[in-house]
């Protein structure tokens, strides 16, 4: 099969996953790109179409493939230069585990790059699980999915808008909160780790709410020069799951 046509039935649906509204209605999202089509297979992610160029047709040995011209494909990615291939799958969903003990938290981040980093990191640092806690960027957001560069589906994600689900979840955790430094913080170098921990990032701009931070039983704040006041969120994310979970 070949699609030429921007206008085709199939182009417009792909297309629509660009939304995040049709994204969360249909419970699919955008693959861009070889690399991260290949390992979302391999990761037994459920591939719904395959549009690839035509001297690319040869790379996915899958029943799922559709050819399309330069400007089909360019119209169904969202980079300036569009990849010879783009994918529709189906979003991974996930059972919550009482197995789960190394796991962050984070609140109404709203920068998808910063998302997709801080799931690259937890994936490398051994986090067991990922919440995104209030009004966070979508988890499957294109910019999110390419920033988090093949790890997306390596790692247990949650949308949680129910504070009283989080406390039921992790009253026998340590419950961090990531804060500048105060009276009530330690600095991260002399945090002895628990067995279980809950670690929670709020927003550069506002940091955690004010639930979070008294549902925190520890306080930390990573130690740095008196040259910067401020490190960016998902800088700060891996470095503190480093020193915590490693």
């Amino acid at each position: 099969m070949k699609i030429t046509s921007v206008n085709n039935d199939t182009i417009k649906f792909a297309t629509k996953l660009q939304q995040r509204k049709f994204r969360d209605e249909s419970g699919l999202f955008l693959l861009e790109g070889e690399k991260c089509i290949e390992e979302a297979i391999s990761s037994g992610i459920e591939i719904e179409n395959i549009f690839v160029s035509e001297d690319n047709c040869n790379v996915f040995h899958n029943e799922k493939i559709i050819e399309a011209t330069e400007p089909v494909l360019a119209k169904v990615s969202t980079t300036s230069t569009p990849p010879k291939a783009v994918a529709v799958a189906k979003q991974p969903k996930y059972k919550w585990s009482d197995k789960f003990k190394k796991v962050i938290l984070l609140e109404d981040i709203k920068d998808a790059g910063n998302l997709g980093t801080i799931l690259r990191s937890a994936c490398a640092f051994d986090v067991d699980a990922i919440i995104l806690y209030g009004d966070t960027v979508d988890l499957f957001n294109p910019k999110c999915v390419r920033s988090s560069v093949g790890n997306l589906w390596k790692i247990p994600v949650f949308s949680v808008s129910d504070f009283d689900w989080i406390k039921s979840k992790f009253q026998d955790f340590e419950k961090i909160a990531t804060l500048p430094k105060n009276e009530q913080s330690i600095w991260l170098k002399d945090y002895i780790p628990k067995d279980k921990v809950l670690i929670m990032f709020g927003t550069e701009s506002s940091g955690l709410s004010s639930n979070l931070k008294d549902f925190a039983n520890q306080n930390i704040t990573i130690e740095m020069s008196k040259k910067v006041e401020s490190l960016n969120l998902s800088t700060s994310a891996s470095i503190i799951m480093y020193k915590i979970f490693l």
